[in-house]
């Protein structure tokens, strides 16, 4: 008897374990599950959170700009966008803008052209044929000036460099006549500097420390700037590597050299402003003063009459 009421005892007190472990480990996984949606939720609120402190145009306008331009790329001739390729490359990225994104902006500002064109003719009450007239005109101007904003972008750029190039082939021959190898004085000089000119420095260093070499992050650098003087100093430190010459002097020559054909270029601009002078003189100053000489004649002939 006593073993019976024993082992029932042990039954019922291994069946109500298992039902409390079994419950106490519902318990738990229940508290982790509701852990882990309070922690998503938390999760969610730092992504909305970050997500909203975003500017405007890095959280609407640029995944938009995204998306158009990925499906403007899918029908854009592939010379057609490399020929765009280069001259943003040329312009610097202006707003950090790549091919399919300016392709995007673009598209915008033929819209807002085309908009504005065919709203003329709508204030005027042309017909159909004039409005669709003026949509073309719109485009056609959308086209113009976002290649003109470019083509604007690139001189001013080159100019720019065109201007630093004197100064930082003289820090480059400093450095480089001080001991310095080549790598370790443009190092050296784009620490120190800042501008255009150095922006490609620097990247044009960051790619020969990647392994590229320098022979051909030289010529890359000449190719992104499109400035002939920059293409002269790239083909003399190539030379100079391959005949052994002092990169030094080579350096100290290309300063002279892009120094005197700045002078030159100024010396150019002041020859030409007598002539660019003339349509002003002849259109506004010539007309006055004929007035003030011819004028008094003019009333005395009147007055005579």
């Amino acid at each position: 008897m006593m073993k019976v009421v024993l082992c029932s005892f042990l039954f019922f007190t291994t069946l109500a374990l298992a039902f409390f472990q079994n419950k106490l480990r519902g318990k738990k996984l229940f508290l982790s599950r509701l852990q882990n949606i309070a922690r998503s939720r938390n999760m969610q609120d730092e992504l909305v959170d970050d997500e909203l402190s975003k500017p405007f145009f890095e959280r609407i306008i640029s995944p938009f700009l995204e998306w158009v331009s990925q499906a403007i790329a899918r029908h854009l001739p592939t010379k057609n966008r490399d020929k765009l390729q280069q001259m943003l490359q040329l312009a610097g990225y202006p707003g950090n803008l790549h091919v399919h994104e300016f392709q995007a902006l673009q598209l915008g500002v033929i819209i807002l052209f085309m908009l504005g064109f065919w709203l003329l003719a709508y204030l005027r009450h042309q017909g159909a044929v004039g409005q669709l007239f003026q949509l073309l005109i719109g485009a056609i101007m959308g086209i113009l000036f976002m290649r003109y904003y470019l083509t604007v972008r690139i001189r001013k750029r080159q100019e720019t460099i065109e201007k630093e190039l004197p100064a930082m082939l003289d820090l480059l021959s400093v450095s480089v006549e001080a001991g310095l190898g080549f790598d370790a004085a443009l190092e050296r000089v784009v620490s120190k500097a800042e501008g255009e000119l150095s922006d490609e420095l620097r990247r044009t260093f960051k790619d020969i420390q990647r392994g590229k070499s320098r022979r051909q992050a030289l010529k890359d650098l000449a190719e992104r700037t499109g400035v002939e003087d920059v293409h002269s100093f790239v083909g003399a430190i190539i030379q100079a590597e391959q005949l052994g010459v002092s990169i030094g002097k080579v350096v100290h020559t290309q300063a002279e050299h892009a120094r005197q054909k700045r002078r030159q270029r100024v010396e150019e601009k002041a020859m030409k402003a007598p002539v660019k002078m003339l349509i002003p003189l002849v259109l506004f100053i010539f007309p006055t003063i004929f007035i003030v000489m011819l004028g008094p004649a003019l009333i005395n002939l009147m007055e005579f009459l």
